[in-house]
């Protein structure tokens, strides 16, 4: 029994949440996104048989992404271990859709418009942003990790936009926009710009959410003319057709 007993001090660990600005506004942000996917998927997914499943996910989803807001002070513990520091960085480059873990990004849009709102705005793909931006302090005293960062961020931007002009499909092109648009935040990360990454990270947003509710209304306007096709919907092509 005194050797248990030794093993539970041993083995105690004390966790909390930090508040501070940066959790304040990612929390907000999430909440304001949310809130608008909400209010245009009550109209949205009317017809649909099953809209109070649709929204209980939605809702958990945003529950989620709070709770990673209110628990990613906790990921600085595992910066601590130079074993694990590696898998720290595939994690946050791969959930900021960082070149070459950014090919999950554009098929993400295949769902309904408030969940493309959901992962390309304000959430899925801020979590990213928002850890390096947390664990920044662990990454400013290693000039190489910061090249690195940069590097990636430089990559994201370019490869993005390329694929952006090359799409057909209106939603597509937005998720290889968005792909970009990380690639900036990240580059102004890796530069050490703390406020600029935040300040553009907000206005992206909100704007890339607007974005994707416009485009749902674009593409179901769509059905009076293709029909109810969702490969003619979404496609530039299609838009020739309106006098």
């Amino acid at each position: 029994m005194h050797g248990l007993g030794l093993l539970i001090m041993i083995f105690f660990l004390r966790f909390g949440c930090w508040i501070d600005p940066l959790t304040s506004i990612m929390s907000m942000l999430i909440t304001a996104i949310s809130i608008l996917v909400l209010i245009y998927g009550d109209n949205y997914m009317s017809h649909y048989r099953r809209c109070l499943r649709f929204f209980a996910y939605v809702s958990f989803f945003n529950i989620s992404m709070l709770g990673l807001v209110a628990n990613a002070c906790q990921k600085a513990f595992v910066a601590n271990r130079v074993g694990d520091f590696g898998l720290l960085l595939g994690i946050l480059v791969a959930k900021s859709a960082q070149f070459p873990f950014h090919v999950w990004l554009p098929d993400a849009m295949e769902g309904p418009t408030p969940i493309s709102v959901l992962i390309h705005a304000a959430t899925m793909v801020a979590a990213g942003i928002f850890l390096v931006a947390r664990l920044l302090p662990f990454f400013i005293v290693i000039p190489y990790i910061m090249n690195g960062i940069s590097f990636t961020g430089i990559i994201t931007v370019l490869l993005g936009a390329t694929l952006a002009l090359a799409q057909k499909d209106i939603k597509r092109s937005l998720a290889y926009s968005t792909m970009s648009q990380l690639g900036y935040m990240m580059l102004a990360l890796g530069i050490g710009s703390y406020q600029v990454a935040l300040f553009h990270l907000i206005a992206h947003a909100y704007s890339k959410a607007l974005l994707f509710l416009g485009s749902g209304s674009v593409i179901h306007s769509m059905e009076a003319i293709v029909g109810y096709s969702p490969d003619k919907k979404s496609k530039y092509g299609s838009y020739g057709r309106i006098n």
